[in-house]
C-alpha cells in the first residue's frame, strides 16, 4: 500500500505504508540514533511528532517487552528509509509493524530520509501530514494548514494518579511531565522509595509526601505551556534538593528567572557531545528536545552554567548558586545509551545526603509531642 508524507512547505514524499492505515498530522523531526528505535517510539517526549530515523534500516531486531520507555507510544507517525518486516534477534517478541498496528500509528518507508533530514536542518522543523488515503495533494494541504501543533502534550503523557515504587532508602518525588521508564529504573536500582506524581501536583501536595528530594522529569513540548509547574518549582526551590532532566531542566530554569527558546531543528539522538565546564571532560549523551535555555537570560539569575553542547554551544547543564538544585538538558538514564552520565543520579543522592547533614530533621517524637500539646491547648 502507498503512503505519503506532505510537509507544510509543499514537499511531498511517496513511499510504502507499514503499521496502521490512516492519517495523522504532527511536527516532523529526525533522530540520529543508530539503535534504539523502540525506545524512540515509546519516549513520551515525542508526543505529537512524526519521527524520522536517519539510520537507514529500521525494524531489524524487532520489538521486546523489556525495552519500552512508556506503556504506549505517543508519536503521530514513523518515517524510515527501509523497514525490515522480519526481525532477526533472539530477544524479538514481535515486529515493528505489529507494534504500530496495535497502537494505530502510521508508518512510511522507501523514501529518501537523507533528503528529508536535510530539509529539516535547512528550514527547521515543520508540520507534516502522513497518510495512506487516496486524498488529493490539495486536500492534504488544506487539512495540514487547518491542523494545530499540540500544546497539551504534558497533560496527555503524564500519569493521572500518584503511585509508589517502594524502596528502603531516600524518598524521591518524581514529577511526571512525560517521564521515561529509565528514570524510575535508575532510582529504583539505587534503592530509592519513589513516589511518582502527576504534572499538575502542587507544592503543598508534594510537601505532604515528605520527600528527601524532588526529580523533575523529561517531557514533550514547550516548557512555557506548563506554567503551573514553574510555580510549583519556585515554591519548593531551596526547601528540598532538586534534579531536573530535559523538560525538567527547562522548567527549573524558568522557575529561577531564566528564559527558554525554540531550536531550529532540535537535538534528537544518542551521539551528542556535551562538555562539563568544571573538568573540561566531554560526555556523549542521549538527547530529545526542541527547546533550550537562553544563555543570555541566565546572567541576572542565581544560576550557573555547568555543561554546554560541543556542537552548537547551547546550555546543557545548570546549578543553583545558593540552593541544592541542578539540571541537565540531556538524558542520564540513556535508554538505549550511551551511559556516560548515569553518575548524575548518584550526584543527586549525594546532594540529598549533604542537605540532610546541613539541615537535620527534627526528631519525629518531638514533632508528634508538639502537635499533641497544641491540640490539647486548643481543646
Amino acid at each position: 500500500m502507498q503512503a505519503r508524507l506532505l510537509l507544510e512547505n509543499g514537499t511531498l514524499f511517496t513511499g510504502l505504508a507499514f503499521g496502521a492505515d490512516g492519517e495523522s498530522t504532527g511536527e516532523v523531526v529526525f533522530n540520529t540514533g543508530i539503535t534504539g528505535y523502540q525506545e524512540v517510539l515509546s519516549d513520551p517526549s515525542y508526543c505529537g511528532q512524526i519521527v524520522t530515523m536517519t539510520q537507514p534500516l529500521i525494524g531489524n531486531y524487532g520489538i521486546t517487552r523489556d525495552d519500552f520507555e512508556s506503556v504506549a507510544p505517543f508519536i503521530h507517525g514513523f518515517v524510515v528509509r527501509r523497514h525490515e518486516p522480519t526481525p532477526s534477534n533472539w530477544r524479538a517478541e514481535y515486529s515493528l509493524d505489529q507494534l504500530l498496528k496495535e497502537h494505530g500509528i502510521v508508518g512510511i518507508s522507501e523514501i529518501d530520509t537523507r533528503m528529508l533530514t536535510r530539509i529539516i536542518r535547512h528550514h527547521g522543523t515543520m508540520k507534516g501530514i502522513l497518510t495512506t488515503s487516496a486524498a488529493s495533494v490539495e486536500e492534504l494541504q488544506e487539512r495540514l494548514m487547518g491542523s494545530e501543533i499540540l500544546r497539551d502534550q504534558v497533560a496527555r503523557t503524564s500519569t493521572k494518579y500518584t503511585y509508589n515504587s517502594p524502596g528502603s532508602k531516600e524518598r524521591i518525588v518524581l514529577v511526571d511531565f512525560g517521564a521515561k521508564s529509565g528514570i524510575l529504573r535508575e532510582l529504583s536500582n539505587r534503592g530509592c522509595d519513589v513516589v511518582v506524581v502527576p504534572q499538575d501536583t502542587t507544592a503543598e501536595q508534594i510537601r505532604h509526601l515528605r520527600p528527601d528530594g524532588i526529580l523533575l522529569s523529561n517531557g514533550p513540548g514547550d516548557p512555557k505551556d506548563v506554567p503551573h509547574a514553574v510555580t510549583m518549582i519556585s515554591e519548593l526551590l531551596g526547601e528540598y534538593p532538586m534534579f531536573g532532566i530535559c523538560l525538567g531542566h527547562q522548567l527549573f530554569a524558568l522557575a529561577c528567572g531564566a528564559d527558554s527558546e525554540r531550536l531550529k531543528f532540535g537535538h534528537r539522538g544518542g551521539n551528542h557531545p556535551v562538555k562539563e565546564l568544571a573538568t573540561n571532560r566531554c560526555y556523549i549523551t542521549s538527547q530529545n528536545h526542541g527547546y533550550t535555555v537562553n544563555e543570555d537570560s541566565i546572567r541576572n539569575t542565581e544560576l550557573e552554567i555547568t555543561h554546554i553542547n560541543n556542537n552548537d554551544k547551547t546550555v546543557e547543564g545548570l546549578k543553583h548558586k545558593n540552593y541544592p538544585a541542578f539540571s541537565v538538558q540531556y538524558h542520564p538514564e540513556a535508554a538505549p545509551g550511551p551511559q556516560d552520565s548515569s553518575y548524575l543520579f548518584d550526584q543527586f543522592l549525594q546532594m540529598i545526603a549533604d542537605h540532610k547533614i546541613k539541615h537535620p530533621a527534627k526528631p519525629r517524637q518531638a514533632e508528634l509531642a508538639a502537635a499533641v500539646k497544641g491540640a490539647l491547648q486548643n481543646a
